[in-house]
C-alpha cells in the first residue's frame, strides 16, 4: 500500500496534471462558442459529472479493498467533497447560478489550489494520484467550462453568500473533526505538504481565525478582477454620455 513513487512537486506528472486541468474546459467552452451545439455542451457537463462520481466511487473502493473502511475517514466533509457535489449538480442542472457562484470560489481558491500544492504523498502511477488529481482537476475544469459556457461572473452578493456558506462549512466540519478525530478542513493541524496554510499560527484558536482570514483574501481576490472591470465602466459611461452632451450641443 504505501510503495508507490512519492510525489514531485512541478515535476512532469505534476505539471501535466495542471496542464490537462486548464486547457480542455478552455478548448471546449471556445469550441461550443463556434459551434453552439447543444450535443456538444451536454457531452462535456455529463462526461466531467459522471468523472467526478466515477472517480469519488472509484477511490471509496479502493479504500474498501486495502483494508481502509473506517467510516470515520471517509465521510464527505472535505470541502473539495461539498464544492464536488455543488460542482455535478450545476453541470447537470442549467442556470444554477446561485451554486455556480460558490463553485467558483470555493473551486478556484480551493481545489485549484490544491492542485498547485497537493497534500498527496503518492506520485505518477499510483492510483490515488489519479483520483487525487481527476477529483480536483474534474472539478476545476467543471468550473471554467461552465463560467465560459454561460458567461458567468460573480457579483458582490455572490460573494457575501459564499462567506456564508463557508462559515457554515467550517461550524459542520469543527464538530465532525472534535466527533471522528480526522482532520477534515484542515481545522485540526496544518497538511503535511507545504502550502500557504504552513505560514500559519500553530495556535489551534489562532490557526482557525487566519484560515478565515485567508479563505476572505483568497475570495476578494477572485472577485477584485470584476470589481475593477466594474469601477472602470462605471467612469466610461458618464464619460461617453458627457462626449455626446458636448457633442450635442455644439451641434446646436
Amino acid at each position: 500500500m504505501n510503495e508507490a513513487p512519492p510525489l514531485t512537486q512541478f515535476g512532469p506528472a505534476h505539471l501535466c496534471a495542471i496542464f490537462l486541468t486548464l486547457a480542455p474546459p478552455v478548448l471546449f467552452a471556445a469550441a461550443f462558442r463556434l459551434t453552439n451545439s447543444k450535443t456538444l455542451d451536454r457531452a462535456v457537463r455529463w462526461s466531467l459529472a459522471l468523472l467526478l462520481f466515477a472517480n469519488y466511487i472509484g477511490y471509496v473502493v479502493f479504500r474498501w479493498q486495502h483494508g481502509y473502511v473506517d467510516w470515520r475517514e471517509m465521510l464527505p466533509m472535505q470541502l473539495c467533497d461539498w464544492t464536488m457535489i455543488a460542482v455535478i449538480v450545476a453541470l447537470l442542472k442549467e442556470n444554477r447560478w446561485r451554486l455556480l457562484e460558490v463553485c467558483y470560489f470555493w473551486g478556484i481558491g480551493g481545489s485549484l489550489q490544491a492542485i498547485i500544492t497537493p497534500n498527496l504523498q503518492f506520485g505518477f502511477p499510483d492510483f490515488r494520484f489519479f483520483t487525487f488529481f481527476l477529483d480536483h482537476g474534474a472539478i476545476v475544469a467543471g468550473i471554467i467550462y461552465l463560467i465560459l459556457r454561460r458567461k458567468f461572473r460573480p457579483t458582490l452578493g455572490s460573494l457575501w453568500r459564499t462567506v456564508l456558506w463557508s462559515e457554515i462549512y467550517l461550524v459542520v466540519a469543527l464538530v465532525v473533526d472534535q466527533v471522528t478525530g480526522v482532520n477534515y478542513g484542515f481545522l485540526l493541524h496544518k497538511p503535511q505538504a507545504a502550502s500557504l496554510l504552513s505560514l500559519l499560527s500553530d495556535w489551534r484558536p489562532l490557526y482557525i481565525l487566519q484560515i478565515n482570514l485567508v479563505a476572505f483574501a483568497f475570495y476578494a481576490l477572485l472577485y477584485a478582477p470584476f470589481l475593477i472591470f466594474d469601477l472602470l465602466h462605471a467612469r466610461v459611461i458618464p464619460s461617453e454620455a458627457r462626449d455626446l452632451a458636448n457633442s450635442g450641443s455644439a451641434s446646436k
